[in-house]
């Protein structure tokens, strides 16, 4: 069965750092580009970064670029989303998702294109 758990969500202050994990089971990592994504309330879910097969090629969302870092362990089937400098407008839930890739160095985040999803952790920036 595929799965795929989301954990590392939290309480934060702004300015703060929190690691985001997303282990993957059921199926090979190394076919599939992964994508992270977060949902605030009242809001559309939005790409926030995603990582190609080989971990070559990664995006990020223009909001988040400079301050988070996606990255992945084939051997472990987990991607990770390290986030600093956090600020109260990252606070959403966030989702880790995965989707068939044909191509190496490729990803894309657009979220039609990932077939299997996590039920998402929440990660709240406050003081």
């Amino acid at each position: 069965q595929l799965q795929v758990v989301e954990s590392g969500g939290g309480l934060v202050q702004p300015g703060g750092s929190l690691r985001l994990s997303c282990a993957c089971s059921g199926f090979t990592l190394d076919y599939y580009s992964i994508g992270w994504f977060r949902q605030a309330p009242g809001k559309e879910r939005e790409g926030v970064s995603c990582i190609s097969r080989s971990g070559g090629k990664t995006n990020y969302a223009d909001s988040v670029k400079g301050r988070f870092t996606i990255s992945r362990d084939n051997a472990k089937n987990t991607v990770y989303l390290q986030m600093n400098s956090l600020k109260p407008e990252d606070t959403a839930v966030y989702y880790c998702a995965a989707y068939p890739a044909t191509f190496q160095y490729m990803c894309d985040m657009t979220t039609t294109l990932y077939d299997y999803w996590g039920q998402g952790t929440q990660v709240t920036v406050s003081s």
